[in-house]
């Protein structure tokens, strides 16, 4: 079954931990935290201290995606933050294996993630070392982009790469997610869709996220 992450970067951030709850209510598989540093991508969202603030609020899982430069400096602060999953990015400078090794060595499930100008080709080598590739759909720092209908080849290519190598990693999607764009993804062998305004802005988000979770089946 797909399942479905809703971002943050979305949310009301005058009240973070109604957002959370809400998220949980809606019966959320797991919630998507973006992290900006002002440096590798040019806007600034939250850090470790507001998911430290948020974690005991809900028991959903944790996505924390990095898009900060050379992230294994803030690996340990985010997975003692209560971070479940700790995504780094391909582009991002420093020693990647190194920071996907970090991550694991705190008991955390680690990611990679792509920009739309970076081939599936960059990540292959990390494959077998993390649990999740996070296919980046606009370019990463700012909500509401639109879809990047390109990055739907790398998607087919990032499931095929998987299921030759029988490896257990989740494909993210993360951009421009809505019905038309999520339906895409999923059938390009996407598992997971993380979204933002398209999930906040709807009254019943509960009622959207079930929808989603039927699109392999359509």
């Amino acid at each position: 079954m797909v399942k479905v992450s809703p971002s943050m970067l979305s949310a009301d951030f005058s009240r973070l931990g109604e957002e959370l709850k809400r998220i949980e209510d809606a019966g959320a598989d797991w919630v998507h935290i973006d992290v900006m540093d002002g440096m590798f991508v040019p806007n600034i969202t939250i850090g470790p201290l507001v998911v430290k603030a948020l974690r005991p609020l809900s028991k959903i899982p944790f996505d924390v995606h990095l898009m900060i430069k050379d992230p294994i400096r803030y690996i340990e602060d985010f997975a003692k933050a209560g971070a479940d999953m700790i995504t780094v990015h391909a582009e991002s400078g420093g020693n990647t294996m190194k920071a996907i090794e970090k991550i694991r060595s705190f008991g955390r499930s680690p990611g990679i993630s792509l920009n739309p100008g970076t081939k599936f080709s960059k990540v292959r080598r990390y494959m077998d070392k993390v649990d999740l590739i996070l296919v980046m759909t606009v370019q990463p720092g700012f909500g509401g982009q639109a879809f990047r209908e390109e990055c739907v080849a790398k998607i087919s290519e990032a499931r095929k790469f998987i299921d030759d190598n029988h490896l257990n990693v989740e494909i993210v999607i993360d951009g421009g997610i809505n019905r038309e764009t999520g339906k895409k993804c999923v059938a390009a062998g996407a598992t997971v869709l993380a979204a933002g305004s398209s999930l906040f802005s709807n009254e019943n988000m509960k009622e959207e996220i079930m929808l989603w979770r039927t699109f392999d089946k359509t």
